[in-house]
Protein backbone atom coordinates (compact mmCIF):
# COMPACT_ATOMS: atom_id res chain seq x y z
CA UNK A 1 0.00 0.00 0.00
CA UNK A 2 2.04 3.33 -0.81
CA UNK A 3 2.08 6.29 1.66
CA UNK A 4 -0.12 8.98 1.15
CA UNK A 5 0.51 12.54 1.92
CA UNK A 6 -2.70 13.93 0.59
CA UNK A 7 -5.41 13.12 3.23
CA UNK A 8 -8.04 15.53 3.76
CA UNK A 9 -9.79 16.35 7.12
CA UNK A 10 -13.21 14.95 6.03
CA UNK A 11 -11.48 11.31 4.78
CA UNK A 12 -9.75 11.23 8.48
CA UNK A 13 -13.12 12.14 10.28
CA UNK A 14 -14.89 9.40 8.01
CA UNK A 15 -12.47 6.93 9.64
CA UNK A 16 -12.19 8.29 13.21
CA UNK A 17 -16.29 7.82 13.20
CA UNK A 18 -16.30 4.36 11.73
CA UNK A 19 -17.84 1.82 13.80
CA UNK A 20 -15.88 0.84 16.61
CA UNK A 21 -15.10 -2.52 15.49
CA UNK A 22 -14.60 -1.92 11.53
CA UNK A 23 -11.94 0.75 12.90
CA UNK A 24 -9.97 -1.69 15.18
CA UNK A 25 -10.32 -3.93 12.38
CA UNK A 26 -8.81 -2.00 9.57
CA UNK A 27 -6.21 -0.30 11.83
CA UNK A 28 -5.09 -3.81 13.46
CA UNK A 29 -4.82 -5.32 9.02
CA UNK A 30 -3.24 -2.51 8.31
CA UNK A 31 -1.02 -2.81 11.27
CA UNK A 32 -0.27 -6.21 10.58
CA UNK A 33 1.23 -5.36 7.10
CA UNK A 34 3.85 -2.86 7.97
CA UNK A 35 4.83 -4.09 11.34
CA UNK A 36 5.68 -6.48 13.67
CA UNK A 37 2.39 -6.64 15.98
CA UNK A 38 4.23 -8.56 18.80
CA UNK A 39 6.88 -6.09 19.04
CA UNK A 40 6.70 -2.74 21.33
CA UNK A 41 9.54 0.07 20.91
CA UNK A 42 10.36 1.06 24.50
CA UNK A 43 11.98 4.63 25.41
CA UNK A 44 12.68 6.28 28.51
CA UNK A 45 12.04 10.09 28.82
CA UNK A 46 14.40 12.16 31.19
CA UNK A 47 13.76 15.65 32.18
CA UNK A 48 17.46 16.86 31.44
CA UNK A 49 16.10 20.68 32.56
CA UNK A 50 12.71 21.00 34.60
CA UNK A 51 10.62 23.62 35.12
CA UNK A 52 11.29 27.34 34.39
CA UNK A 53 10.00 27.75 30.89
CA UNK A 54 9.06 31.14 29.77
CA UNK A 55 5.85 29.65 27.40
CA UNK A 56 2.12 29.52 28.47
CA UNK A 57 1.25 26.66 27.49
CA UNK A 58 -2.23 25.32 29.17
CA UNK A 59 -1.33 22.30 29.86
CA UNK A 60 2.41 22.10 31.22
CA UNK A 61 3.27 22.63 35.01
CA UNK A 62 6.75 23.21 33.97
CA UNK A 63 5.71 27.14 32.55
CA UNK A 64 7.03 29.42 34.71
CA UNK A 65 4.14 31.52 34.55
CA UNK A 66 1.93 28.74 36.50
CA UNK A 67 1.42 27.79 40.35
CA UNK A 68 2.30 24.37 40.57
CA UNK A 69 4.15 21.71 42.54
CA UNK A 70 6.88 21.60 40.53
CA UNK A 71 10.63 21.65 41.86
CA UNK A 72 12.71 23.02 38.79
CA UNK A 73 16.19 21.88 38.45
CA UNK A 74 18.74 22.87 35.94
CA UNK A 75 20.62 21.17 33.50
CA UNK A 76 21.48 17.65 34.26
CA UNK A 77 25.62 16.62 34.22
CA UNK A 78 26.67 14.53 31.56
CA UNK A 79 27.81 11.72 34.00
CA UNK A 80 24.13 12.16 35.59
CA UNK A 81 22.68 11.50 32.41
CA UNK A 82 24.88 8.70 31.39
CA UNK A 83 23.72 6.73 34.91
CA UNK A 84 20.12 7.19 34.03
CA UNK A 85 20.96 5.88 30.42
CA UNK A 86 22.62 2.90 31.95
CA UNK A 87 19.75 2.18 34.36
CA UNK A 88 16.73 2.93 31.45
CA UNK A 89 18.82 -0.13 28.86
CA UNK A 90 18.94 -2.59 31.87
CA UNK A 91 15.29 -1.86 31.91
CA UNK A 92 14.65 -2.57 28.69
CA UNK A 93 14.88 0.54 27.04
CA UNK A 94 16.23 0.84 23.34
CA UNK A 95 15.88 4.99 23.12
CA UNK A 96 16.58 7.69 25.72
CA UNK A 97 14.72 10.85 25.24
CA UNK A 98 16.03 13.97 26.49
CA UNK A 99 13.80 17.03 26.93
CA UNK A 100 14.71 20.27 28.51
CA UNK A 101 12.09 23.17 29.47
CA UNK A 102 13.16 25.72 26.81
CA UNK A 103 11.92 27.99 24.43
CA UNK A 104 14.57 26.97 21.56
CA UNK A 105 17.64 26.22 21.51
CA UNK A 106 20.74 28.93 22.40
CA UNK A 107 24.00 28.40 21.41
CA UNK A 108 26.86 27.94 24.13
CA UNK A 109 28.12 25.72 26.99
CA UNK A 110 24.13 24.25 27.74
CA UNK A 111 23.77 23.41 24.22
CA UNK A 112 27.49 21.92 24.27
CA UNK A 113 26.64 19.79 27.38
CA UNK A 114 23.78 18.50 25.50
CA UNK A 115 25.55 17.55 22.42
CA UNK A 116 27.54 15.54 25.02
CA UNK A 117 24.96 13.89 26.24
CA UNK A 118 23.71 13.08 22.56
CA UNK A 119 27.62 11.68 22.32
CA UNK A 120 27.65 9.56 25.36
CA UNK A 121 24.33 7.82 25.32
CA UNK A 122 24.48 6.91 21.21
CA UNK A 123 28.13 4.81 22.07
CA UNK A 124 25.86 3.03 24.70
CA UNK A 125 24.18 1.42 21.53
CA UNK A 126 21.45 3.17 22.46
CA UNK A 127 18.59 5.39 20.00
CA UNK A 128 19.24 9.56 21.71
CA UNK A 129 16.05 11.72 21.10
CA UNK A 130 15.66 15.53 22.11
CA UNK A 131 12.91 17.36 22.45
CA UNK A 132 14.89 21.17 23.31
CA UNK A 133 12.05 23.50 21.85
CA UNK A 134 12.90 25.17 18.40
CA UNK A 135 15.57 24.88 16.56
CA UNK A 136 17.72 26.20 13.48
CA UNK A 137 19.33 24.73 10.91
CA UNK A 138 22.76 24.71 12.31
CA UNK A 139 21.63 23.28 15.50
CA UNK A 140 19.90 20.37 13.69
CA UNK A 141 23.26 19.25 11.91
CA UNK A 142 25.22 19.79 15.40
CA UNK A 143 22.96 17.51 16.79
CA UNK A 144 22.80 15.16 14.08
CA UNK A 145 26.58 15.29 13.74
CA UNK A 146 26.70 14.33 17.60
CA UNK A 147 24.71 10.85 16.89
CA UNK A 148 21.25 11.88 17.59
CA UNK A 149 18.60 9.72 16.44
CA UNK A 150 14.78 11.35 16.36
CA UNK A 151 14.36 15.01 17.67
CA UNK A 152 10.65 15.35 19.13
CA UNK A 153 8.73 18.66 17.99
CA UNK A 154 4.88 18.20 18.78
CA UNK A 155 2.56 19.60 17.03
CA UNK A 156 0.10 19.30 20.45
CA UNK A 157 -3.41 19.96 18.69
CA UNK A 158 -5.01 21.78 14.60
CA UNK A 159 -3.54 25.05 13.62
CA UNK A 160 -6.76 26.08 14.71
CA UNK A 161 -7.50 25.02 18.61
CA UNK A 162 -3.33 25.55 19.09
CA UNK A 163 -4.11 29.62 19.33
CA UNK A 164 -6.87 28.25 22.31
CA UNK A 165 -3.90 26.52 24.08
CA UNK A 166 -0.65 28.66 23.43
CA UNK A 167 -0.14 32.19 22.74
CA UNK A 168 3.89 32.38 23.38
CA UNK A 169 4.70 30.65 19.79
CA UNK A 170 3.10 30.20 16.64
CA UNK A 171 2.05 26.82 14.79
CA UNK A 172 4.30 27.60 11.90
CA UNK A 173 7.56 27.50 13.98
CA UNK A 174 6.37 23.85 15.09
CA UNK A 175 6.41 23.17 11.61
CA UNK A 176 9.34 25.04 10.52
CA UNK A 177 11.69 23.46 13.37
CA UNK A 178 10.38 19.84 11.80
CA UNK A 179 11.80 21.48 8.43
CA UNK A 180 15.11 22.44 9.95
CA UNK A 181 15.36 18.67 11.69
CA UNK A 182 14.61 17.29 8.02
CA UNK A 183 17.49 18.74 6.49
CA UNK A 184 19.63 16.54 8.29
CA UNK A 185 19.62 12.64 8.46
CA UNK A 186 18.14 12.47 11.99
CA UNK A 187 14.53 11.54 12.12
CA UNK A 188 11.30 12.73 13.21
CA UNK A 189 9.04 12.38 15.99
CA UNK A 190 5.71 14.45 16.21
CA UNK A 191 2.64 14.03 17.97
CA UNK A 192 0.43 15.71 19.95
CA UNK A 193 -2.49 15.78 22.92
CA UNK A 194 -5.94 14.74 23.15
CA UNK A 195 -8.42 16.11 26.00
CA UNK A 196 -7.61 19.37 26.23
CA UNK A 197 -10.93 20.86 25.00
CA UNK A 198 -10.68 20.20 21.64
CA UNK A 199 -13.06 18.99 19.25
CA UNK A 200 -12.96 15.58 16.95
CA UNK A 201 -12.64 18.05 14.04
CA UNK A 202 -9.23 19.49 15.52
CA UNK A 203 -7.90 15.77 16.25
CA UNK A 204 -8.58 14.90 12.49
CA UNK A 205 -6.51 18.62 11.69
CA UNK A 206 -3.97 17.64 13.82
CA UNK A 207 -3.28 14.20 12.17
CA UNK A 208 -3.70 16.03 8.62
CA UNK A 209 -0.67 18.12 9.40
CA UNK A 210 1.23 15.30 10.24
CA UNK A 211 0.21 12.92 7.53
CA UNK A 212 0.30 15.32 5.02
CA UNK A 213 4.12 15.88 5.60
CA UNK A 214 6.58 14.58 3.42
CA UNK A 215 7.93 12.12 4.98
CA UNK A 216 5.65 11.14 7.38
CA UNK A 217 7.18 11.42 10.68
CA UNK A 218 8.73 8.01 11.82
CA UNK A 219 7.29 8.31 15.72
CA UNK A 220 3.81 10.01 16.26
CA UNK A 221 3.47 10.67 20.12
CA UNK A 222 -0.53 10.39 21.22
CA UNK A 223 -0.41 11.45 24.83
CA UNK A 224 -3.77 12.03 26.49
CA UNK A 225 -4.18 14.91 28.30
CA UNK A 226 -2.87 14.50 32.66
CA UNK A 227 -4.39 17.50 34.39
CA UNK A 228 -1.78 19.17 36.61
CA UNK A 229 -3.47 21.76 39.45
CA UNK A 230 -1.90 25.02 38.65
CA UNK A 231 -2.63 24.77 35.13
CA UNK A 232 -5.27 26.79 33.15
CA UNK A 233 -6.17 22.71 32.04
CA UNK A 234 -6.51 21.54 35.24
CA UNK A 235 -10.19 21.11 35.05
CA UNK A 236 -10.37 18.90 32.00
CA UNK A 237 -12.10 15.33 31.88
CA UNK A 238 -10.08 12.23 31.75
CA UNK A 239 -10.31 11.46 28.11
CA UNK A 240 -12.04 8.24 27.58
CA UNK A 241 -9.87 5.33 26.70
CA UNK A 242 -12.29 5.03 23.57
CA UNK A 243 -11.46 8.13 22.10
CA UNK A 244 -7.56 6.94 22.75
CA UNK A 245 -8.03 3.67 20.70
CA UNK A 246 -9.91 5.92 18.09
CA UNK A 247 -7.21 8.45 18.00
CA UNK A 248 -4.50 5.24 18.18
CA UNK A 249 -6.42 3.82 15.06
CA UNK A 250 -6.93 6.62 12.89
CA UNK A 251 -3.43 7.44 13.04
CA UNK A 252 -2.00 3.91 12.39
CA UNK A 253 -4.55 4.25 9.44
CA UNK A 254 -3.47 7.57 7.54
CA UNK A 255 0.64 7.06 8.67
CA UNK A 256 0.90 3.05 8.09
CA UNK A 257 4.72 3.03 8.71
CA UNK A 258 4.91 5.57 11.63
CA UNK A 259 5.65 4.28 15.08
CA UNK A 260 2.58 5.26 17.40
CA UNK A 261 3.71 5.78 20.47
CA UNK A 262 1.36 5.05 23.67
CA UNK A 263 2.36 7.93 25.71
CA UNK A 264 0.67 10.45 28.52
CA UNK A 265 -1.68 9.34 30.36
CA UNK A 266 -1.31 5.46 30.47
CA UNK A 267 -1.74 5.76 34.28
CA UNK A 268 -5.77 6.36 33.86
CA UNK A 269 -6.07 3.27 31.24
CA UNK A 270 -6.35 0.05 32.21
CA UNK A 271 -4.01 -3.03 30.98
CA UNK A 272 -7.01 -4.24 28.95
CA UNK A 273 -7.34 -0.39 27.34
CA UNK A 274 -3.77 -0.39 26.33
CA UNK A 275 -4.16 -3.83 24.96
CA UNK A 276 -6.66 -2.65 22.77
CA UNK A 277 -4.63 0.36 21.72
CA UNK A 278 -1.68 -1.89 20.70
CA UNK A 279 -3.90 -3.72 18.98
CA UNK A 280 -5.21 -0.81 16.99
CA UNK A 281 -1.53 0.03 15.89
CA UNK A 282 0.67 1.55 18.74
CA UNK A 283 3.83 0.41 18.93
CA UNK A 284 5.67 2.24 21.04
CA UNK A 285 5.66 3.42 24.41
CA UNK A 286 7.50 5.46 26.97
CA UNK A 287 8.57 3.42 30.09
CA UNK A 288 9.89 4.29 33.36
CA UNK A 289 7.79 6.34 36.21
CA UNK A 290 7.81 9.88 35.25
CA UNK A 291 6.94 11.38 31.80
CA UNK A 292 9.00 14.66 32.20
CA UNK A 293 6.89 15.62 35.41
CA UNK A 294 3.68 13.68 35.07
CA UNK A 295 3.22 9.97 36.28
CA UNK A 296 3.92 6.39 34.49
CA UNK A 297 3.16 3.01 35.27
CA UNK A 298 6.36 1.81 37.00
CA UNK A 299 8.58 -0.21 34.11
CA UNK A 300 8.19 -3.71 36.04
CA UNK A 301 4.20 -3.47 35.69
CA UNK A 302 4.79 -2.49 31.96
CA UNK A 303 6.90 -5.97 31.94
CA UNK A 304 4.52 -7.97 33.20
CA UNK A 305 1.79 -6.77 31.01
CA UNK A 306 4.16 -7.43 27.89
CA UNK A 307 4.52 -11.13 29.60
CA UNK A 308 0.36 -11.69 29.64
CA UNK A 309 0.40 -10.01 26.00
CA UNK A 310 3.32 -11.53 24.64
CA UNK A 311 4.94 -8.59 23.46
CA UNK A 312 8.54 -8.12 23.23
CA UNK A 313 10.80 -4.83 23.46
CA UNK A 314 12.39 -3.56 20.07
CA UNK A 315 15.71 -3.53 19.81
CA UNK A 316 17.79 -0.13 19.04
CA UNK A 317 18.31 0.87 15.14
CA UNK A 318 16.06 -1.48 14.13
CA UNK A 319 14.41 0.83 11.82
CA UNK A 320 17.21 2.89 11.11
CA UNK A 321 20.99 2.26 11.70
CA UNK A 322 22.81 3.61 14.08
CA UNK A 323 24.08 6.94 13.35
CA UNK A 324 27.92 7.96 14.11
CA UNK A 325 28.89 10.52 16.73
CA UNK A 326 31.47 12.94 15.77
CA UNK A 327 33.64 14.47 18.69
CA UNK A 328 33.30 17.78 19.29
CA UNK A 329 36.74 18.77 17.98
CA UNK A 330 36.10 16.87 14.56
CA UNK A 331 32.98 18.61 14.26
CA UNK A 332 31.96 20.24 10.95
CA UNK A 333 29.31 22.30 12.14
CA UNK A 334 30.19 25.07 14.75
CA UNK A 335 28.19 27.45 17.44
CA UNK A 336 27.18 30.31 14.99
CA UNK A 337 25.94 32.26 18.15
CA UNK A 338 22.19 32.35 16.08
CA UNK A 339 19.62 34.82 17.65
CA UNK A 340 16.50 33.78 15.37
CA UNK A 341 13.62 35.17 15.58
CA UNK A 342 11.23 33.00 16.60
CA UNK A 343 7.37 34.38 16.02
CA UNK A 344 5.15 35.55 19.68
CA UNK A 345 1.96 35.57 18.09
CA UNK A 346 0.48 38.03 20.96
CA UNK A 347 -2.70 37.22 21.42
CA UNK A 348 -4.56 36.19 24.98
CA UNK A 349 -6.17 33.08 25.78
CA UNK A 350 -8.51 34.05 29.13
CA UNK A 351 -8.16 30.87 30.75
CA UNK A 352 -4.02 30.95 30.79
CA UNK A 353 -4.00 34.48 32.33
CA UNK A 354 -6.56 33.50 34.99
CA UNK A 355 -4.16 30.26 35.66
CA UNK A 356 -1.11 32.79 36.10
CA UNK A 357 -3.41 35.35 38.24
CA UNK A 358 -4.42 32.36 40.79
CA UNK A 359 -1.76 32.13 43.71
CA UNK A 360 -1.20 27.94 44.75
CA UNK A 361 -2.97 28.69 47.97
CA UNK A 362 -5.56 30.02 46.48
Amino acid sequence: MAIRHDWTKEEILEIYNKPFMELLYEAATIHREHHDPNTVQVSTLLSIKTGGCPEDCGYCPQAARYHTDLEGNDLMSVNQVKAQALRAKESGSSRVCMGAAWRNVKDGEEFDNVLEMVRTINKLDMEVCCTLGMLTENQAQRLAEAGLYAYNHNLDSSEEYYKEVISTRGFEDRLKTIDNVRKTNVTVCSGGIIGMGETVEDRAGMLVALATLSPQPESVPINALVPVEGTPLAEQEQVPIWDMIRMVATTRIVMPETQVRLSAGRTQMSREGQAMCFFAGANSIFAGDKLLTTPNPDVNEDMQMFKALGLNPQKPFTKKSQPESVDAENSKFQNLGEKPKWSRPGHTIERNLAAQGKSKKA
